[in-house]
């Protein structure tokens, strides 16, 4: 089976994000989705002859090469990476993938979070999952872009097209091989998370939530107990399949029970991580 196959067909099913819990629905009014053009605030990684600190070196001090796909390119192969890549800047709020448009590109977050999401026809949105540094966008259908992905910060991805990347695969199985690694990772958690909103409480779903958030600082050197969350109370709420007075809720019952601590929305200090555990695993 060549790379392209693997893509198209192999990966064909995985819709972007099932590594995060996906939500049922919220209604949202007043939703502009836009594209961002091909070569707005992009910087092309190949100026690797013109010296300005990109291509190789820069490929080579990324800050989430080390938990990104890209670890699989060795340091002597960085400069055919370079290549393939542009280095693409996004304010809050910009939506650099509609869904439904044709997948010409694929992304790796270099700094930054990003929102996955998709609406329905009568305006209701599910969020699909929460992405961060190191993390791939680009699985899902061949022919259309499976969801939405939205800046929740200032974000950097490199971003490949899907020829280039296409050639990347054939050219290096192990970046192949790591790809599909990242899928079945994708796909076992996917499960997982739909199992766990048919079934967990508003409790037990808010805990999984911020234990998660937890790992993925710890993932990524952060703290793994005083925790910043980019999204607002209202994208936690369509993550969860909860209303936000619901999540708003359960915050101020698991503060109360000296669980967790907050001055802001923003920003979560896990107290008590062993009592988190608990109430997710339904104690």
């Amino acid at each position: 089976m060549n790379a392209e196959t693997q893509i198209t067909v192999g990966l064909g099913n995985i819709q972007e994000g099932y590594g995060s819990p996906f939500s049922l629905h919220r209604l949202i009014r007043n939703t502009t989705v836009t594209t961002v053009p091909p070569g707005t605030k992009a910087e092309p990684c190949a100026r690797i002859e013109r010296g300005q600190g990109c291509g190789v070196e820069r490929c080579g001090l990324c800050e989430a090469r080390a938990v990104s796909i890209c670890n699989a390119i060795e340091e002597d192969q960085l400069s055919e990476l370079a290549r393939a890549t542009t280095v693409v800047e996004l304010a809050p709020g910009e939506v650099f993938r509609n869904e439904g448009a044709s997948p010409e590109y694929l992304f790796n977050i270099i700094s930054g979070s990003v929102k996955l999401f998709k609406l329905l026809a009568d305006g209701r949105r599910a969020v699909i999952g929460f992405l961060t540094v190191g993390d791939f966008i680009g699985f899902g259908r061949p022919d259309a872009v499976p969801c939405s992905a939205e800046a929740l910060t200032n974000v950097r991805l490199c971003r490949f097209e899907r020829g280039k990347f296409r050639v990347l695969l054939e050219t290096y199985p192990k970046l192949e091989r790591r790809l599909l690694a990242v899928a079945s990772d994708e796909v076992a958690a996917g499960q997982e998370h739909m199992t766990l909103l048919g079934r967990l409480t508003a409790d037990e779903r808010v805990a999984r939530f911020l234990l998660a958030r937890a790992e993925a600082s710890q993932r990524l050197g952060g703290s793994s107990k005083d925790l910043e969350l980019p999204m607002t109370r209202s994208d936690i709420a369509d993550y969860l399949g909860l209303t936000i007075e619901t999540v708003s809720r359960v915050f101020t019952r698991l503060r109360r029970k000296e669980l967790i601590d907050y001055k802001t929305a923003r920003s979560v200090t896990l107290q008590d991580r062993p009592g988190l555990l608990a109430i997710s695993e339904g104690g």
